[in-house]
């Protein structure tokens, strides 16, 4: 009957019974739902905010989340994206309430006769009062609770602050929810750095992320659809439009993007944060991982990454020597056991009985790509390298692990070098020595036999004979003696001008806090530190002999940018060693590189520097700590398993981990836009530090090899093999 009345009553009708269905449902969903949001959430929108992590210089490290999404305000959203969110979702924002009340009363209609939701005329503010406070369930229940919360929000906030709202709570894929995270996983970039078509290549993966994200010929025709419809809005001009279609789609791997230029460092906060102490005090109100905080540290983006690139130089090239040199020949216990090991951290394996662990390691040594995996990560040659700014503590860079061991998934959850190891830092040890001895009244030039040296302990009778003299024997200055890393005169200043407990007290005083039995062979290296202990503690080498202790985290604030921490740096300080004797080091230190065991780093670096290098057990560890007149750098180079050794000369620490500083720091002195101009020590300098073309390219050193330390020397955290147990190697 009602196909008899005339088009314009029909329409009436019909609209007037779509009006009567949208007010029952109001009446039944809206009035007698309890999930309604209340005037307090609208005022203050639930949202899970990741924590920001950011360098110094502002730099956005990495997040903190369960669900990665930060807050970007208003004016740091570029109008670009603002435009193509208008044009593609909902071209009358600006002009409606809310809602479309025609759109919605036809799609009303329509899907009360189809007795389902057929058809939707979502605003942007629908879409943000469904992201906001309900799910994405397709009924019209939800629809009737979406429009009346978009009525709601419209009432609460301002057309700019809406829009804020929605580029920061919707989800682009990749993890990402909100415009700044968004632009850093797919571009990298901060928000305003977005381009016209990278703004519009966002806005097109709200439709489906997943497709348009993975499929860049799909992704970037979704773009230019996007960018015509700005086009056709007038927010892009003919020759923008051009511009735009026409520009490259760019983006980073995933896994660029997801290690950051500082996963170690990164992941050192996340811990320091997490467990008991001032700075996780003060945050204990708030949930590290959804409360949005900003977290501010000590991290130099630039030298960070000059590091980076520093570190991939040198193993790049050292890397391949060791792998032509190195051979699993007669080495098959090494390699079984290193698959046992490795199997046992298989999921497979845990959950096994005993016998069946026998069957799965039995299976694994068959399995030619698992054996091939071990033996590359037990061969990846390992680094630890950390700069420090000496007068505040304040750790600039920081690199935990090889290049090739951190391509893998998770590695900013391996082991970190610098912080989480411990090992015999060998002649780089020395410096301590010599400090404790010019405590107690020698000098530079102060003269001491080079020969043949031996110790008898008068506790147990045992004879204690390191071998490493000068060549010639005799008288030589402790200037000379450091040089060229003479363990004889080590060896006589711990037991005869200073004592092993008084150079333990030293090293306590510089800030290492590892345990260090107090014997003679201390002065060889023979106890362990980490390499943050060892540059923090060379540190006070170049502030004068004032001890700081390293720093991370500056300053924490809440989402609002409330101060919840702020630490001013240094934040102790301790007169450790005479100023006297702490710049009598760094001359001393200085002839190590210039003409010294660590004259590679010439081939680098030409202005001033000042340090030590050290190799121990069969080129098990090679180090390098040195000093510039602003920055402590201190670089160790291994293997994880320390039965893997370099083969040769090659790992003496002179040209393992010396050249890695030197690269570092002609990187950072070379950069005019740093702070760090410095490049001259204020301290005497001796006519005989100079550096042959030869030194270059071979630094001095020694093939020596040590008797047993006497008894009481601290063991290594592993029994050592018979080589071990009967050679020492110093350079």
């Amino acid at each position: 009957m009602i196909n008899q009345l005339p088009p314009y009553m029909r329409w009436l009708i019909i609209g007037f019974l779509g009006l009567l269905a949208v007010v029952f449902l109001y009446v039944v969903v809206v009035i007698n739902d309890d999930n309604m949001p209340t005037l307090e959430q609208l005022e203050n929108p639930p949202q899970e905010l990741a924590t920001q992590v950011f360098s110094a210089d502002g730099v956005l490290l990495e997040h903190f989340a369960i669900t990665r999404r930060t807050y970007a305000p208003y004016d740091s959203i570029p109008q670009h994206f603002i435009h193509a969110l208008v044009a593609t979702e909902d071209r009358a924002f600006r002009d409606h309430w809310g809602v479309h009340t025609m759109r919605i009363l036809k799609a009303a209609v329509k899907n009360v006769f189809a007795m389902r939701t057929r058809e939707g005329a979502s605003t942007i503010t629908q879409q943000l009062a469904r992201n906001l406070f309900f799910t994405q369930e397709q009924t019209l229940a939800r629809k009737i609770r979406e429009a009346w919360t978009a009525i709601q929000i419209e009432r609460t906030y301002t057309k700019n602050e809406i829009l804020e709202l929605y580029a920061n709570t919707v989800y682009y894929g990749r993890g990402a929810y909100g415009i700044r995270v968004a632009a850093q996983v797919y571009f990298n970039k901060q928000p305003m750095d977005l381009t016209a078509a990278e703004c519009a290549y966002l806005v097109g993966l709200f439709k489906n992320p997943y497709k348009y994200a993975s499929d860049d010929e799909q992704g970037v025709e979704r773009r230019n659809l996007i960018l015509g419809m700005m086009h056709d809005e007038d927010y892009l001009d003919d020759a923008a439009w051009t511009r735009a279609v026409a520009e490259p789609l760019t983006k980073p791997s995933p896994r660029e993007v997801r290690r950051g230029i500082a996963p170690h460092f990164v992941e050192m906060v996340r811990r320091q944060l997490s467990r008991d102490g001032e700075t996780s005090d003060r945050i204990k109100d708030y949930d590290l991982y959804r409360d949005g905080l900003i977290i501010h540290t000590t991290i130099n983006s630039q030298i960070q990454r000059y590091a980076n690139e520093a570190v991939a130089e040198h193993l790049a090239e050292y890397q391949e020597m060791f792998d032509r040199t190195w051979s699993w020949r007669g080495r098959n216990d090494l390699l079984m056991s290193l698959i046992t090991k490795a199997a046992s951290r298989r999921p497979e394996y845990i959950n096994a009985s005993a016998e069946e662990r026998k069957r799965i390691v039995q299976r694994l040594r068959q399995d030619k790509d698992f054996v091939d995996s071990v033996r590359k990560d037990a061969t990846t040659i390992q680094v630890g390298l950390v700069v420090l700014d000496p007068h505040t503590g304040a750790i600039l860079a920081m690199v935990g692990g090889s290049p090739r061991s951190m391509r893998a998934t998770g590695s900013r959850y391996s082991l970190n070098h610098v912080t989480q190891i411990k090992r015999q830092p060998g002649s780089s040890f020395k410096p301590f020595v010599y400090a404790s001895a010019l405590e107690n009244g020698l000098t530079a030039e102060t003269m001491i036999e080079s020969g043949p040296f031996s110790y008898t302990n008068p506790e147990t009778g045992e004879v204690w004979a390191p071998q490493g003299t000068s060549k010639n024997g005799g008288p030589i200055s402790l200037r000379t003696a450091l040089k060229f890393s003479t363990n004889s005169v080590a060896a006589r200043l711990i037991t005869e001008h200073t004592s092993p407990s008084k150079v333990v007290n030293l090293c306590q005083r510089l800030g290492i806090t590892s345990s260090l039995i107090p014997v003679p062979a201390l002065a060889l290296g023979a106890g362990e530190v980490s390499p943050l202990e060892m540059t923090s503690a060379y540190a006070a080498f170049g502030n004068q002999g004032v001890s700081v202790p390293s720093a991370a985290i500056t300053r924490i604030e809440d989402r609002m940018g409330n101060i919840l921490y702020e630490a001013r740096l240094p934040k102790t300080v301790s007169d450790a060693i005479d100023p006297h004797v702490a710049s009598t080091m760094i001359s001393l230190m200085r002839g190590v590189v210039d003409g010294g065991t660590a004259s590679n780093i010439r081939r680098f670096y030409k202005h001033d520097a000042a340090g030590k290098t050290g190799t121990t057990n069969d080129f098990a560890d090679a180090w390098f700590v040195g000093i510039t007149p602003q920055l402590a750098c201190g670089v160790w180079v291994g293997f994880d398993d320390r039965r893997i050794q370099f083969t040769g000369d090659y790992g003496q620490g002179g040209r393992a981990a010396a050249p890695i500083w030197g690269r570092l720091m002609g990187k950072v002195y070379a950069d005019p836009s740093n702070r760090y101009r410095q490049t001259t020590f204020a301290v005497y300098r001796d006519s005989t530090d100079t550096v042959s073309v030869d030194q270059l390219l071979n630094p001095p050193s020694e093939e020596i090899s040590d008797a047993p330390p006497a008894s009481g020397t601290a063991p290594p955290t592993e029994p050592p093999t018979p080589a071990k147990a009967t050679k020492r190697r110093e350079d």
